[in-house]
This record gives structure tokens, sequence and C-alpha cells, in this order.
């Protein structure tokens, strides 16, 4: 009887489990990653409520200045964010004002709408953009517990970086080298991965797909900008149309840098105390 019992039990469909189980992961990577964005996304919520609704007072670029301020100090005071990581969201701040004022000169790009919070033609706010990139990524590390593997030495790392954010502004003066660069990032970096961690699993992936990855998805999201009237390239004064697929390589090439920062702060910090997340296997 028992025989007969166990013989007309299901069996355990091992596709469906692992179907069940990826549905599963996913959705805890998707959790992490959410909360991870959650600057990024109030500011492209204000960015389009603030295009639709008529504010009083001040211009739009001015409230959208102290909407990400207000932020910021929530996101501190609330704990979502460390006193470590708001030292590197302020570098990041500087970085990308600076790289703003050039560009805006260069006509790159332009902030056409009135402020009084516009340096040089430069709203305050577009800085915490850049922020918002940092603070997606501190934030991602630590959620997901993010460790490097097989990580290059910081006497390549640092002036890699250093020459990708000098070549946004050599290449308008001397030849672009970003391809070049490109190349240096896949021989650097060919055997680096990114190991990170899932409701209580461990996955890892190449270095460089991370990069590409998180680049499309800012490439995506500067066209939600653009639309909603963050700024404006020269082809979209008259109407909005579809930032260039080219403009991919420049915020690879932007995360690449961000990326590098931050993962080289993570290591100083880690040396000072002793605790490392990089490791050669």
């Amino acid at each position: 009887m028992t025989s007969k019992q166990e013989a007309v039990q299901p069996r355990e469909n091992p596709l469906g489990a692992f179907i069940s189980r990826a549905i599963v992961q996913l959705f805890h990577f998707g959790w992490q990653q959410a909360l991870s964005c959650l600057f990024p996304v109030v500011i492209f919520a204000s960015l389009a409520l603030t295009q639709v609704i008529p504010l009083p007072f001040l211009p739009r670029y001015d409230w959208l200045l102290l909407i990400c301020l207000l932020m910021q100090w929530l996101m501190l005071r609330s704990g979502l964010e460390t006193k470590d990581e708001l030292k590197v969201i302020t570098l990041f701040h500087i970085i990308g004002l600076a790289l703003e004022l050039f560009k805006v000169h260069m006509g790159s790009w332009s902030y056409p709408e009135e402020g009084y919070s516009k340096v040089f033609g430069v709203p305050l706010y577009s800085g915490f953009m850049y922020a918002s990139v940092a603070s997606y990524l501190c934030q991602a590390w630590r959620r997901l517990e993010v460790e490097l593997i097989k990580w290059p030495s910081l006497w390549a790392v640092v002036p890699l970086a250093a020459s990708i954010y000098l070549n946004f502004f050599t290449h308008h003066f001397w030849i672009d080298v970003r391809w070049w660069l490109s190349g240096l990032v896949i021989l650097v970096f060919w055997q680096s991965w990114v190991s990170y961690e899932v409701n209580g699993s461990r996955y890892r992936m190449p270095l460089a797909l991370s990069f590409v990855l998180i680049g499309f998805f800012i490439w995506v999201a500067e066209n939600i900008a653009t639309y909603f009237g963050a700024w404006k390239y020269p082809n979209q004064t008259e109407a909005w149309s579809l930032v260039h697929l080219g403009k991919v390589s420049s915020w690879l090439l932007l995360v690449i840098v961000s990326f590098l920062i931050v993962a080289v702060l993570k290591q100083i910090k880690g040396d000072s105390s002793g605790k490392v997340k990089s490791h050669a296997s």
C-alpha cells in the first residue's frame, strides 16, 4: 500500500521550481534597486510635476533646487543615507556642476528658463542630477553588499578615471579619445567582476557589463529628463526629439568615472577600517 501511495505522489518539477525561485529573486532585486533609486525618482517626478503645475513665488529651477535640498535632508535624517554617503554625493555635486558650467558655456546644451539660482546659465539643481547617480551607486552598493573581484590597482584606476573626466573638457579643443579610453576600460577591467547579494544568494557579473547596463538606463532617464525640460540639446530647442543613441557612450564613460570614484573611496574607507571588500578570486 505504501509503495502505491508513493507512486501516485506528484514529482517535483525542477523547471517550475527554478522559475519560481527566479521570480522571487527578481522581485527582491527589483525592490532593492527601487529603494536605491529613490533620489533619482524624486528628481524625475519633480521635473514632471513642475512642468505641468503652475508654481508660485519662485521660478521652476529654484523650486527644483529646494525640492532636491529637502530630499537630501530627509534621506539623511531618516537614515536612508549615511553621512559618509553624503560626503560622496557632495563630491559628485561639485564634479557635476563643474562639468555643467563648462558644457553650457561651450553650447553643448542649455537651460533656457529663468531662475534666481542660476550661475553662468547653470541652475544649481543640476548638480543633484549627478549626485543622484552617486546616491544610487552608494545605496545599491550597501543594500546588495557589493564586492569587487580582481579589482585593478589604484595606479591604473585613478589615472583612467581622471582621463575619462578630463576628456569631457578637452575634446572641445583636441581630438575626442573616448573610444581609446573605452578600449582601455575593457583592458583594465577584463578580468574584473562585481559580486552582489540578493535575498541570501550571491551572484556576479562582468564589471564591464554592469557599466553598459547602468549607462543605457541613464540614457533612457536622460530622454525622460529632456522631455520634461530639465535641459535642452541644440536639436531640441524647437521641439523635443529622442536623444541621439551615441550619447550612450558619454553616459557610459560618466558611469565608469562615477563607479570608479565610489569604488576607490570605498577601498580607502575599507583600508582605514580594516574591511576591504575587494578580493582576487
